[in-house]
Protein backbone atom coordinates (compact mmCIF):
# COMPACT_ATOMS: atom_id res chain seq x y z
CA UNK A 1 0.00 0.00 0.00
CA UNK A 2 1.17 3.52 -0.79
CA UNK A 3 2.13 5.48 2.34
CA UNK A 4 -0.16 8.14 3.73
CA UNK A 5 1.87 11.30 3.29
CA UNK A 6 1.51 14.27 5.60
CA UNK A 7 2.18 16.93 2.96
CA UNK A 8 1.51 19.74 5.43
CA UNK A 9 4.48 18.63 7.56
CA UNK A 10 6.95 18.37 4.64
CA UNK A 11 8.65 21.44 3.23
CA UNK A 12 8.00 22.36 -0.38
CA UNK A 13 10.16 21.75 -3.49
CA UNK A 14 11.13 18.25 -2.31
CA UNK A 15 8.31 15.98 -3.41
CA UNK A 16 6.96 18.51 -5.92
CA UNK A 17 9.14 20.96 -7.81
CA UNK A 18 7.81 24.49 -7.74
CA UNK A 19 8.02 24.53 -11.53
CA UNK A 20 9.21 26.83 -14.26
CA UNK A 21 6.77 29.58 -13.29
CA UNK A 22 9.11 30.31 -10.38
CA UNK A 23 11.88 31.58 -12.61
CA UNK A 24 14.00 33.23 -9.91
CA UNK A 25 15.67 31.65 -6.90
CA UNK A 26 17.77 33.22 -4.17
CA UNK A 27 19.79 31.27 -1.63
CA UNK A 28 20.60 33.26 1.52
CA UNK A 29 22.99 31.73 4.07
CA UNK A 30 22.73 33.30 7.51
CA UNK A 31 25.10 33.22 10.48
CA UNK A 32 23.57 32.98 13.97
CA UNK A 33 25.13 35.34 16.50
CA UNK A 34 22.87 34.64 19.48
CA UNK A 35 21.06 31.32 19.97
CA UNK A 36 17.98 32.63 21.77
CA UNK A 37 17.49 35.55 19.38
CA UNK A 38 18.00 33.24 16.41
CA UNK A 39 15.35 30.82 17.69
CA UNK A 40 12.93 33.72 18.25
CA UNK A 41 13.48 34.87 14.67
CA UNK A 42 12.91 31.32 13.45
CA UNK A 43 9.73 30.96 15.50
CA UNK A 44 8.22 33.96 13.73
CA UNK A 45 8.82 32.34 10.35
CA UNK A 46 7.67 28.76 10.89
CA UNK A 47 4.16 29.65 9.72
CA UNK A 48 5.54 31.31 6.57
CA UNK A 49 7.39 28.23 5.33
CA UNK A 50 6.00 26.75 2.11
CA UNK A 51 4.89 23.13 2.47
CA UNK A 52 4.31 20.24 0.08
CA UNK A 53 0.54 20.78 0.07
CA UNK A 54 -0.53 21.02 -3.57
CA UNK A 55 -2.44 24.24 -4.12
CA UNK A 56 -4.54 25.27 -7.12
CA UNK A 57 -2.59 27.48 -9.51
CA UNK A 58 -4.59 30.54 -8.52
CA UNK A 59 -3.65 30.11 -4.85
CA UNK A 60 0.05 29.46 -5.25
CA UNK A 61 2.18 32.21 -3.66
CA UNK A 62 4.13 34.77 -5.63
CA UNK A 63 7.19 33.74 -3.63
CA UNK A 64 8.02 30.67 -1.54
CA UNK A 65 10.12 30.34 1.62
CA UNK A 66 12.04 27.30 2.80
CA UNK A 67 14.58 26.83 5.58
CA UNK A 68 17.43 24.38 6.13
CA UNK A 69 20.33 24.09 8.61
CA UNK A 70 23.95 23.04 8.60
CA UNK A 71 25.20 21.01 11.54
CA UNK A 72 27.07 24.09 12.76
CA UNK A 73 23.79 25.98 12.47
CA UNK A 74 21.95 23.59 14.78
CA UNK A 75 24.75 24.01 17.31
CA UNK A 76 24.61 27.80 16.94
CA UNK A 77 20.88 27.68 17.68
CA UNK A 78 21.56 25.84 20.90
CA UNK A 79 20.70 22.23 20.13
CA UNK A 80 22.53 19.85 22.49
CA UNK A 81 25.59 18.08 21.14
CA UNK A 82 24.00 14.73 21.99
CA UNK A 83 21.06 15.52 19.72
CA UNK A 84 23.26 16.70 16.88
CA UNK A 85 25.24 13.46 17.17
CA UNK A 86 22.10 11.54 16.11
CA UNK A 87 22.35 13.09 12.63
CA UNK A 88 24.45 11.32 10.01
CA UNK A 89 28.23 11.44 10.27
CA UNK A 90 28.51 12.95 6.77
CA UNK A 91 26.14 15.76 7.66
CA UNK A 92 28.03 16.57 10.85
CA UNK A 93 31.38 16.46 9.08
CA UNK A 94 30.12 18.88 6.41
CA UNK A 95 30.81 19.04 2.70
CA UNK A 96 34.19 20.72 3.10
CA UNK A 97 35.26 17.94 5.43
CA UNK A 98 34.30 15.40 2.78
CA UNK A 99 36.12 17.19 -0.06
CA UNK A 100 38.56 14.38 -0.84
CA UNK A 101 35.69 11.88 -1.01
CA UNK A 102 33.81 14.12 -3.44
CA UNK A 103 36.69 14.96 -5.77
CA UNK A 104 36.74 18.57 -4.58
CA UNK A 105 40.47 18.96 -5.05
CA UNK A 106 42.73 21.38 -6.89
CA UNK A 107 40.68 24.29 -8.23
CA UNK A 108 37.61 22.79 -6.49
CA UNK A 109 39.22 22.47 -3.07
CA UNK A 110 37.50 24.20 -0.13
CA UNK A 111 40.33 26.73 0.22
CA UNK A 112 39.29 27.99 -3.23
CA UNK A 113 35.60 28.32 -2.36
CA UNK A 114 33.65 31.53 -1.99
CA UNK A 115 34.16 33.21 1.36
CA UNK A 116 32.43 31.62 4.39
CA UNK A 117 31.10 28.57 2.51
CA UNK A 118 32.42 25.39 4.05
CA UNK A 119 33.93 27.27 7.00
CA UNK A 120 31.25 26.65 9.64
CA UNK A 121 30.03 30.26 9.33
CA UNK A 122 26.99 29.39 7.20
CA UNK A 123 24.28 28.25 9.64
CA UNK A 124 20.82 28.70 8.13
CA UNK A 125 19.88 28.53 4.46
CA UNK A 126 16.77 30.44 3.42
CA UNK A 127 15.64 29.62 -0.11
CA UNK A 128 13.23 31.94 -1.89
CA UNK A 129 11.64 31.03 -5.21
CA UNK A 130 9.73 33.79 -6.95
CA UNK A 131 7.50 34.22 -9.98
CA UNK A 132 8.81 37.70 -10.81
CA UNK A 133 11.64 40.08 -10.03
CA UNK A 134 9.24 42.26 -8.03
CA UNK A 135 8.08 39.31 -5.93
CA UNK A 136 11.69 38.30 -5.29
CA UNK A 137 12.69 41.82 -4.27
CA UNK A 138 9.76 42.03 -1.87
CA UNK A 139 10.56 38.65 -0.32
CA UNK A 140 14.24 39.48 0.06
CA UNK A 141 13.43 42.82 1.67
CA UNK A 142 11.08 41.11 4.12
CA UNK A 143 13.74 38.52 4.96
CA UNK A 144 16.53 41.04 5.50
CA UNK A 145 14.41 43.37 7.61
CA UNK A 146 15.25 42.75 11.23
CA UNK A 147 18.22 40.41 10.75
CA UNK A 148 20.53 42.66 12.78
CA UNK A 149 18.06 42.85 15.66
CA UNK A 150 17.91 39.04 15.73
CA UNK A 151 21.68 38.73 15.84
CA UNK A 152 21.75 37.30 12.33
CA UNK A 153 24.07 38.26 9.49
CA UNK A 154 24.35 37.20 5.86
CA UNK A 155 27.25 34.81 5.32
CA UNK A 156 26.64 34.26 1.60
CA UNK A 157 23.91 34.97 -0.91
CA UNK A 158 23.49 33.51 -4.36
CA UNK A 159 20.91 34.68 -6.89
CA UNK A 160 19.91 32.43 -9.77
CA UNK A 161 17.29 32.35 -12.48
CA UNK A 162 16.11 30.31 -15.45
CA UNK A 163 17.99 30.90 -18.67
CA UNK A 164 16.21 31.42 -22.01
CA UNK A 165 14.90 28.13 -23.32
CA UNK A 166 15.11 26.66 -19.80
CA UNK A 167 18.60 25.33 -20.45
CA UNK A 168 21.78 25.24 -18.40
CA UNK A 169 24.90 27.14 -19.49
CA UNK A 170 26.33 24.35 -21.67
CA UNK A 171 23.12 24.58 -23.68
CA UNK A 172 21.30 21.42 -22.58
CA UNK A 173 17.75 21.12 -21.31
CA UNK A 174 17.99 19.72 -17.79
CA UNK A 175 16.02 18.23 -14.93
CA UNK A 176 14.77 15.03 -16.55
CA UNK A 177 14.48 11.52 -15.12
CA UNK A 178 13.53 12.43 -11.57
CA UNK A 179 12.80 9.41 -9.35
CA UNK A 180 9.24 8.12 -9.11
CA UNK A 181 8.14 7.97 -5.47
CA UNK A 182 5.46 5.72 -4.08
CA UNK A 183 2.38 7.74 -3.24
CA UNK A 184 3.93 11.00 -4.45
CA UNK A 185 5.07 10.92 -8.08
CA UNK A 186 4.09 7.55 -9.49
CA UNK A 187 3.26 9.17 -12.85
CA UNK A 188 7.03 9.25 -13.43
CA UNK A 189 7.42 5.51 -12.91
CA UNK A 190 8.30 4.70 -16.56
CA UNK A 191 11.96 5.60 -16.59
CA UNK A 192 11.96 7.11 -13.11
CA UNK A 193 11.22 4.05 -11.03
CA UNK A 194 13.00 0.77 -10.38
CA UNK A 195 13.50 -1.26 -13.58
CA UNK A 196 12.06 -4.76 -13.27
CA UNK A 197 11.61 -7.63 -15.66
CA UNK A 198 8.00 -6.78 -16.46
CA UNK A 199 8.10 -2.97 -16.15
CA UNK A 200 8.90 -0.32 -13.58
CA UNK A 201 7.86 0.29 -9.98
CA UNK A 202 8.13 3.43 -7.83
CA UNK A 203 10.73 3.84 -5.11
CA UNK A 204 9.80 3.75 -1.44
CA UNK A 205 9.20 7.22 -0.03
CA UNK A 206 11.69 6.65 2.80
CA UNK A 207 14.53 6.80 0.28
CA UNK A 208 13.99 10.57 0.38
CA UNK A 209 11.77 11.52 3.33
CA UNK A 210 12.73 10.39 6.83
CA UNK A 211 10.10 8.73 8.98
CA UNK A 212 8.80 6.52 6.17
CA UNK A 213 9.75 3.01 5.06
CA UNK A 214 12.63 2.83 2.60
CA UNK A 215 13.58 0.00 0.25
CA UNK A 216 15.33 -1.93 3.02
CA UNK A 217 12.30 -1.66 5.30
CA UNK A 218 10.26 -3.54 2.67
CA UNK A 219 12.32 -6.70 3.15
CA UNK A 220 12.93 -6.31 6.88
CA UNK A 221 10.70 -8.73 8.87
CA UNK A 222 10.48 -6.09 11.62
CA UNK A 223 9.73 -3.27 9.10
CA UNK A 224 12.25 -1.02 10.82
CA UNK A 225 12.50 2.54 9.54
CA UNK A 226 15.81 3.95 8.26
CA UNK A 227 18.15 5.82 10.57
CA UNK A 228 16.98 9.35 11.37
CA UNK A 229 17.79 12.10 13.88
CA UNK A 230 16.24 11.92 17.34
CA UNK A 231 12.52 12.68 17.62
CA UNK A 232 10.90 15.06 16.98
CA UNK A 233 13.52 16.26 14.51
CA UNK A 234 13.74 13.35 12.09
CA UNK A 235 10.13 12.93 11.03
CA UNK A 236 9.28 14.38 7.60
CA UNK A 237 12.77 15.81 7.14
CA UNK A 238 15.48 15.14 4.57
CA UNK A 239 19.11 15.96 3.85
CA UNK A 240 19.88 18.64 1.28
CA UNK A 241 23.02 18.99 -0.83
CA UNK A 242 23.89 22.53 -1.96
CA UNK A 243 26.76 23.06 -4.39
CA UNK A 244 27.84 26.11 -6.38
CA UNK A 245 29.33 24.77 -9.62
CA UNK A 246 31.17 27.16 -11.94
CA UNK A 247 30.91 26.20 -15.62
CA UNK A 248 33.72 27.04 -18.05
CA UNK A 249 31.44 27.44 -21.05
CA UNK A 250 34.17 28.78 -23.32
CA UNK A 251 36.42 25.77 -22.71
CA UNK A 252 33.52 23.38 -23.31
CA UNK A 253 32.66 25.06 -26.61
CA UNK A 254 36.29 25.10 -27.81
CA UNK A 255 36.76 21.46 -26.88
CA UNK A 256 33.69 20.38 -28.83
CA UNK A 257 34.52 22.55 -31.83
CA UNK A 258 38.10 21.35 -32.12
CA UNK A 259 37.34 17.67 -31.47
CA UNK A 260 34.38 17.58 -33.86
CA UNK A 261 36.65 18.46 -36.78
CA UNK A 262 37.86 14.86 -36.59
CA UNK A 263 34.54 13.26 -35.63
CA UNK A 264 31.78 12.03 -37.94
CA UNK A 265 32.27 14.65 -40.60
CA UNK A 266 32.38 17.53 -38.15
CA UNK A 267 29.09 16.79 -36.40
CA UNK A 268 29.55 18.92 -33.28
CA UNK A 269 26.00 18.43 -32.04
CA UNK A 270 26.30 14.64 -32.18
CA UNK A 271 29.60 14.82 -30.30
CA UNK A 272 28.01 17.03 -27.63
CA UNK A 273 25.16 14.52 -27.31
CA UNK A 274 27.65 11.67 -26.91
CA UNK A 275 29.36 13.49 -24.03
CA UNK A 276 26.09 14.09 -22.19
CA UNK A 277 23.98 11.13 -23.34
CA UNK A 278 21.16 13.42 -24.51
CA UNK A 279 20.72 15.87 -27.33
CA UNK A 280 20.54 19.50 -26.26
CA UNK A 281 16.74 19.21 -26.46
CA UNK A 282 16.90 16.55 -23.74
CA UNK A 283 16.02 13.67 -26.04
CA UNK A 284 17.99 10.57 -24.93
CA UNK A 285 20.47 9.00 -27.33
CA UNK A 286 19.26 5.51 -26.49
CA UNK A 287 15.92 6.18 -28.21
CA UNK A 288 17.19 8.84 -30.65
CA UNK A 289 20.67 7.71 -31.73
CA UNK A 290 20.87 9.46 -35.10
CA UNK A 291 19.32 12.88 -34.56
CA UNK A 292 17.27 14.90 -32.12
CA UNK A 293 13.52 14.75 -32.77
CA UNK A 294 11.83 17.87 -34.13
CA UNK A 295 9.79 18.05 -30.93
CA UNK A 296 10.73 16.57 -27.57
CA UNK A 297 8.62 16.94 -24.45
CA UNK A 298 10.29 15.47 -21.38
CA UNK A 299 6.91 15.42 -19.64
CA UNK A 300 5.29 13.33 -22.34
CA UNK A 301 4.33 9.78 -21.42
CA UNK A 302 7.29 7.50 -22.05
CA UNK A 303 9.75 10.30 -22.92
CA UNK A 304 12.34 8.86 -20.53
CA UNK A 305 11.21 5.25 -20.61
CA UNK A 306 14.43 3.60 -21.72
CA UNK A 307 17.00 1.08 -20.53
CA UNK A 308 20.55 0.30 -21.57
CA UNK A 309 20.10 -3.47 -21.68
CA UNK A 310 19.95 -5.40 -23.89
CA UNK A 311 19.90 -2.89 -26.77
CA UNK A 312 22.88 -0.70 -25.80
CA UNK A 313 25.06 -2.83 -23.55
CA UNK A 314 28.20 -1.82 -25.47
CA UNK A 315 27.41 1.90 -25.48
CA UNK A 316 27.24 2.39 -29.24
CA UNK A 317 24.14 4.54 -28.83
CA UNK A 318 24.87 6.17 -25.47
CA UNK A 319 28.58 5.82 -24.58
CA UNK A 320 29.46 4.03 -21.35
CA UNK A 321 31.10 7.24 -20.16
CA UNK A 322 28.24 9.61 -21.08
CA UNK A 323 27.21 11.86 -18.21
CA UNK A 324 23.63 10.61 -17.82
CA UNK A 325 24.78 6.99 -17.98
CA UNK A 326 27.31 7.56 -15.21
CA UNK A 327 25.04 9.64 -12.98
CA UNK A 328 22.06 7.25 -13.34
CA UNK A 329 23.12 3.89 -14.83
CA UNK A 330 19.57 2.47 -14.65
CA UNK A 331 20.10 -1.20 -15.61
CA UNK A 332 23.51 -0.66 -17.28
CA UNK A 333 25.42 -2.39 -14.47
CA UNK A 334 23.37 -5.56 -14.81
CA UNK A 335 21.39 -7.46 -12.19
CA UNK A 336 18.18 -5.74 -13.40
CA UNK A 337 19.13 -2.41 -11.89
CA UNK A 338 19.60 -3.80 -8.37
CA UNK A 339 23.02 -2.12 -8.11
CA UNK A 340 21.70 1.34 -8.90
CA UNK A 341 18.16 2.02 -7.69
CA UNK A 342 19.16 2.82 -4.08
CA UNK A 343 21.45 5.61 -5.23
CA UNK A 344 18.80 7.94 -6.65
CA UNK A 345 18.46 11.61 -5.69
CA UNK A 346 15.79 14.26 -6.19
CA UNK A 347 17.48 17.05 -8.14
CA UNK A 348 16.61 20.71 -7.99
CA UNK A 349 18.73 23.80 -8.57
CA UNK A 350 19.04 26.75 -10.90
CA UNK A 351 21.63 28.39 -13.20
CA UNK A 352 23.40 31.50 -11.93
CA UNK A 353 25.06 34.24 -13.95
CA UNK A 354 24.28 35.53 -17.46
CA UNK A 355 24.71 33.50 -20.62
CA UNK A 356 27.99 33.68 -22.49
CA UNK A 357 27.52 35.24 -25.93
CA UNK A 358 26.35 32.28 -28.08
CA UNK A 359 28.87 33.22 -30.77
CA UNK A 360 31.84 33.29 -28.40
CA UNK A 361 34.23 30.57 -27.27
CA UNK A 362 36.39 32.95 -25.23
CA UNK A 363 35.74 33.42 -21.52
CA UNK A 364 34.48 36.89 -20.60
CA UNK A 365 35.41 36.60 -16.91
CA UNK A 366 31.79 36.68 -15.72
CA UNK A 367 30.86 34.09 -13.07
CA UNK A 368 28.26 31.60 -14.33
CA UNK A 369 27.27 28.07 -13.56
CA UNK A 370 24.73 25.98 -11.72
CA UNK A 371 23.51 25.98 -8.14
CA UNK A 372 23.08 22.23 -7.75
CA UNK A 373 20.57 21.13 -5.13
CA UNK A 374 19.42 17.63 -4.32
CA UNK A 375 17.51 15.82 -1.58
CA UNK A 376 18.13 12.33 -0.17
CA UNK A 377 17.65 10.39 3.04
CA UNK A 378 21.26 9.16 3.10
CA UNK A 379 24.09 11.48 2.05
CA UNK A 380 26.62 8.66 1.92
CA UNK A 381 24.55 6.06 0.08
CA UNK A 382 22.93 8.43 -2.38
CA UNK A 383 24.71 11.69 -3.27
CA UNK A 384 28.21 10.67 -2.20
CA UNK A 385 28.02 7.26 -3.84
CA UNK A 386 27.06 8.84 -7.15
CA UNK A 387 29.84 11.40 -6.87
CA UNK A 388 32.54 9.04 -5.65
CA UNK A 389 31.79 5.71 -7.35
CA UNK A 390 30.22 6.79 -10.64
CA UNK A 391 31.38 10.30 -11.54
CA UNK A 392 34.90 10.29 -10.12
CA UNK A 393 35.76 6.62 -10.73
CA UNK A 394 35.20 4.78 -14.00
CA UNK A 395 36.05 1.31 -12.74
CA UNK A 396 32.47 0.07 -12.31
CA UNK A 397 31.79 0.97 -15.97
CA UNK A 398 34.95 -0.72 -17.23
CA UNK A 399 36.52 2.70 -17.84
CA UNK A 400 39.45 2.44 -15.45
CA UNK A 401 40.43 5.77 -13.93
CA UNK A 402 38.48 7.90 -16.39
CA UNK A 403 36.28 10.40 -14.57
CA UNK A 404 33.04 11.81 -15.90
CA UNK A 405 34.20 13.91 -18.85
CA UNK A 406 31.63 16.62 -18.14
CA UNK A 407 31.85 16.98 -14.34
CA UNK A 408 34.99 15.14 -13.30
CA UNK A 409 37.51 17.10 -11.25
CA UNK A 410 40.49 15.19 -12.62
CA UNK A 411 41.45 15.33 -16.27
CA UNK A 412 40.65 12.16 -18.16
CA UNK A 413 39.84 10.98 -21.64
CA UNK A 414 36.45 9.85 -22.92
CA UNK A 415 35.97 6.94 -25.30
CA UNK A 416 33.10 7.05 -27.80
CA UNK A 417 32.45 3.56 -29.22
CA UNK A 418 32.03 3.07 -32.94
CA UNK A 419 33.41 1.08 -35.86
CA UNK A 420 36.54 3.04 -35.03
CA UNK A 421 36.50 4.28 -31.41
CA UNK A 422 36.87 8.02 -31.01
CA UNK A 423 38.84 9.42 -28.10
CA UNK A 424 38.28 12.82 -26.53
CA UNK A 425 41.61 13.93 -25.09
CA UNK A 426 41.91 14.81 -21.39
CA UNK A 427 40.40 18.22 -20.76
CA UNK A 428 38.99 20.35 -18.06
CA UNK A 429 37.83 20.72 -15.64
CA UNK A 430 34.77 22.16 -17.36
CA UNK A 431 33.12 22.43 -13.93
CA UNK A 432 34.70 23.53 -10.65
CA UNK A 433 33.14 23.66 -7.20
CA UNK A 434 32.98 27.17 -5.75
CA UNK A 435 31.30 26.24 -2.48
CA UNK A 436 28.91 23.87 -0.84
CA UNK A 437 27.15 22.74 2.30
CA UNK A 438 25.34 19.70 3.66
CA UNK A 439 22.02 20.78 5.17
CA UNK A 440 19.07 19.30 6.99
CA UNK A 441 15.56 20.29 5.90
CA UNK A 442 13.26 19.58 8.86
CA UNK A 443 9.56 18.95 8.69
CA UNK A 444 7.33 21.77 9.91
CA UNK A 445 6.82 20.18 13.34
CA UNK A 446 10.56 19.69 13.70
CA UNK A 447 11.19 23.25 12.53
CA UNK A 448 8.94 24.51 15.33
CA UNK A 449 10.76 22.26 17.79
CA UNK A 450 14.12 23.77 16.80
CA UNK A 451 12.63 27.25 17.24
CA UNK A 452 11.36 26.24 20.69
CA UNK A 453 14.74 24.87 21.71
CA UNK A 454 13.48 21.29 21.93
CA UNK A 455 16.58 19.17 21.57
CA UNK A 456 15.14 15.74 20.93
Amino acid sequence: MAPRIDHADIQGDILRAYGDSYARTSYIFLSVGDAAAGRAWLSERVGQVTTAVDLPAAKRPEATLNIAFTSAGLAALGLPAATIATFSDEYNEGMAGRAAELGDVGASAPDQWDSKLGTGKAHVLVTINARSETALDDALAALKNGLDAAGLSIAHEEHAQLLPGKREHFGFADGFAQPALEGASEHKVRGGGVPEEDGWRPLALGEFILGYEDEESRTDPQRRLPSAPADPLGSHGTYMIWRKLHQDVALFRRTLREASELYEGGDEELLAAKVVGRWRSGAPLVTNPADTPAQFDARADGANDFRYRPGDTDGHRCPLGAHIRRSNPRDALGFDGKLTFRHRIIRRGMPYGPELDPASDEDDGTPRGLVFVCFNASISRQFESIQRQWLEDGNVFGLGEDTDFLLGAKTGKMTIPGATPFFLAPQGPFVTTRGGEYLFVPGITALAAIADGVGG
